[in-house]
C-alpha cells in the first residue's frame, strides 16, 4: 500500500514511518511539504497515494493561543489542502485530531459521539480541520488522540526530565486528566484503521485515565528518580486553558478489533524501546 505521511518530521510522523514496514511510504516533512501552500493539494495528488495520513499540525497549545491565525492556517486550512490532494488522488485520508476539541466539562471519558466544544485556539483550529476535511472528501477517518509522547522530540516526558535536571523540585497540576498515548502504539492503530475502509470518527488513545501529576510521577519513577519531589497544584500559569477532564474512550475502533493498551503498558513499552535513554 502506498502511504503518504505529512508532518513526517514530527514525533507521530516519525513513529508512522518506523512502524509502516512492508508499505511503500512517502514521508513529507515541513521542508518537503508546507501544507499552508496552495500547491500542497497537487503535490499530494501527484504522489498517487492509496492512503494519506495527515500529521502536519501546530501542536504548541500556548503558541496557538498567541497566534491563532497561524494555528488555523496550518491545522484547518492546511488540513483542507491535504484532503483536497487525497480527493484528487482518490486516496483514503486519516486526519489526526485531538482531545482538545472538547471542553473537559463532562467529567467522564469522551465518546466519539459527544459534541465537541473547544475552549482554546488549538482545539478550535483542530476542530475546524475536522470539519473542513470531511466537507471536501468522503473517504475520511478522523482519529482523535491525546497526550502524545514518542521516541525523540519534545513532549511532556522530555520536559519533565529536563526540568527535573534543572530544579530541586517541580509543581505539577493534579486536576487536569487525560489519556497518555505512546506514538508507536498510535501509529500501529492508525495503520490498522486505514486498512478497514470503515470511515468515520475514532478515538485512539492510551486506555485509562491519569492526571498530569500522576503521569509526571510515573515518568520520574521509571527514570530512577523515585525520591525527586513534585508538588501537586491546582493551576499553572499559561496562555491557553486546557480541558480539565478529557480522557478519550476508545469505543468505535474497538468494535473493529483495534485497541490500545492501558497507558501504563504503553509507557513501559516506550521505556523498553529506549525512550528514556537520551533524555
Amino acid at each position: 500500500m502506498r502511504i503518504v505521511i505529512t508532518g513526517a518530521d514530527g514525533q507521530l510522523g516519525r513513529a508512522l514511518v518506523r512502524r509502516a514496514g512492508g508499505h511503500d511510504v512517502v514521508a513529507l516533512g515541513f521542508l518537503e511539504l508546507d501544507v499552508r501552500s496552495s500547491g500542497a493539494r497537487d503535490a499530494v495528488a501527484d504522489l498517487r497515494p492509496e492512503v494519506v495520513i495527515n500529521c502536519a499540525a501546530i501542536t504548541d497549545v500556548d503558541g496557538c493561543e498567541a497566534d491563532p491565525d497561524e494555528a488555523f492556517a496550518v491545522n484547518a486550512l492546511g488540513a483542507r489542502n491535504v484532503a483536497l490532494g487525497a480527493a484528487l488522488a482518490g486516496a483514503d485520508l486519516v486526519q489526526v485530531s485531538t482531545d482538545y476539541v472538547f471542553d473537559g466539562a463532562k467529567q467522564s471519558p469522551y465518546w466519539e459521539f459527544d459534541t465537541p466544544c473547544p475552549i482554546n485556539a488549538y482545539g478550535a483550529s483542530k476542530l475546524a480541520g475536522e470539519q473542513l476535511t470531511t466537507a471536501v472528501w468522503r473517504r475520511m477517518f478522523i482519529a482523535r488522540t491525546a497526550w502524545l509522547y514518542g521516541l525523540g522530540g519534545s513532549n511532556f516526558v522530555s520536559r519533565i526530565l529536563r526540568l527535573a535536571a534543572e530544579r530541586p523540585e517541580l509543581s505539577i497540576v493534579d486536576n487536569e486528566y487525560g489519556s497518555p498515548t505512546f506514538c508507536d502504539d498510535l501509529a500501529d492503530a492508525l495503520l490498522a484503521l486505514a486498512a478497514t475502509g470503515a470511515y468515520g470518527t475514532y478515538h485512539l488513545a492510551g486506555d485509562g485515565v491519569c492526571s498530569r501529576y500522576d503521569f509526571a510521577r510515573t515518568i520520574l519513577d521509571h527514570a530512577g528518580l523515585t525520591d525527586y519531589p513534585i508538588q501537586p497544584v491546582d493551576q499553572f500559569p499559561r496562555a491557553a486553558r486546557p480541558p480539565a477532564y478529557a480522557p478519550l474512550r476508545n469505543f468505535a475502533a474497538a468494535r473493529l478489533g483495534i485497541r490500545l493498551d492501558p497507558w501504563q503498558a504503553g509507557f513501559r513499552r516506550f521505556v523498553e524501546r529506549g525512550g528514556l535513554a537520551d533524555r
